[in-house]
Formats: C-alpha cells, structure tokens, sequence
C-alpha cells in the first residue's frame, strides 16, 4: 500500500483490492462510524476518504460496487519508459503474461571529452528519437495485437518518454485505452513492470484527516 502527498491537502492511498475491506475497517476503527456519499465516506471525527476506481474498471456508485469491480481481474496494458529504457507487457489479474524489457543508451545532459555543444545536443537529440523509436516498436508488437482485449493501458516512468512512444501514429488504438493513472518507478527493468502492476491495480483513495 502506497502513500503520497496530495496537493492540496492530504495524501493519496493506493489500496490492494482484496485489502479494501480490511482498509475499511481500519478506517472505522481510527475515525468513527462513517456515512457514504457516492465514493466518499465522511467519518465522525471529520476525516473523509474519496475513492476513485481503478484502471480499467467501469464506474461505480456505491463503495460496495466498487469493491466488487475492483476484485474483477482485468486484463491490463503497461507501459514504462525513462530516459532510454522501456518496458512494455500485459498483465491478467496479478501476473504478468507477456513481457518486454530494452535498454538503448542515450548520453546525459552534460557534454565532455571537448565534444562541442552544437554537436553534442544532436548526438544525445538523434539517440533518444532512436530510444523513442525502438519503445514505439516494442509497443506496437506486445499492445498493438491484444489492444482491443485490455480494459486500460497503465503508463508510467517519465511523462516526456511515455508520451513520444505514445505520440507514434500506427500506436493511436493504445494510446486510446490510457488510463490516468501513472506509475512513479525507477528506471524500467522487468522487476520493475512486475511490481508496477501492483500500482496499476490498486484503488487509490484520497485522505483528509481532521
């Protein structure tokens, strides 16, 4: 279970679905008995706790709706990208069940050895078009053919990198099924699209506390 600060106030919490009962519990237990507002509980001691469904899932009107849907396995897209690394798979339910992982370099920011500037941004600017080129590729292979079973595309990484990947025209039908949600990782390696797919399941709540 994830915690992180929200702006505004308060933290956001991402909540396994078959822990959202024993979350709810807790949450009685810490703040009072809580009355329902569509998605929001709104405790005695004044604390609230507004839900959001999860990638994938339809909406829902009640809390006990959404417990239902979000236990439901899914069928998932993930797609991770950062600086010249991707890693794209589909994951049913809790497992992964195709997976790609590719590393292409891309020199840093930083220009040495007396390379001149001019020269140095091109190289680095050619290196990540290949990167971008080289996700987009692996993209199109593992989402392209499956896109039309997923229930969401769940990306993650850096924004810029994603969104190149993304931006590919023969990549459209992917990029329409992206959820909202995006996963803070690491650079990807193929531990990392494992664990990512917690985030991408979970059921994120946003808790203000008194």
């Amino acid at each position: 279970m994830g915690e992180r600060a929200a702006a505004g106030g308060g933290k956001w919490v991402d909540v396994a679905p078959e822990r959202l009962p024993r979350w709810l519990e807790n949450f009685e237990r810490r703040h009072g008995t809580y009355t329902e507002t569509g998605l929001t509980l709104i405790a005695e001691d004044g604390a609230t706790a507004a839900w959001q469904v999860p990638p994938g899932a339809p909406a829902v009107e009640t809390i006990a709706e959404l417990i239902t849907e979000a236990g439901k396995p899914r069928r998932l897209g993930l797609l991770l990208a950062r600086k010249g690394a991707v890693a794209v798979g589909i994951a049913e339910g809790d497992e992964l069940v195709v997976s790609k992982v590719d590393t292409h370099y891309v020199q840093g920011r930083t220009a040495a050895g007396g390379w001149s500037q001019q020269r140095f941004a091109r190289r680095r600017d050619n290196q990540a078009k290949a990167a971008t080129a080289d996700g987009a590729g692996i993209a199109g292979r593992i989402l392209l053919p499956e896109v039309r079973s997923l229930s969401a595309l769940v990306t993650g990484g850096d924004r810029t990198a994603v969104d190149a990947i993304l931006a590919a025209p023969p990549l459209a039908p992917v990029a329409a099924v992206r959820a909202e949600r995006f996963l803070d990782v690491p650079e990807p390696r193929h531990a990392v699209l494992v664990s990512a797919i917690a985030g991408a399941r979970s059921v994120s709540v946003l808790v203000k506390e008194p």
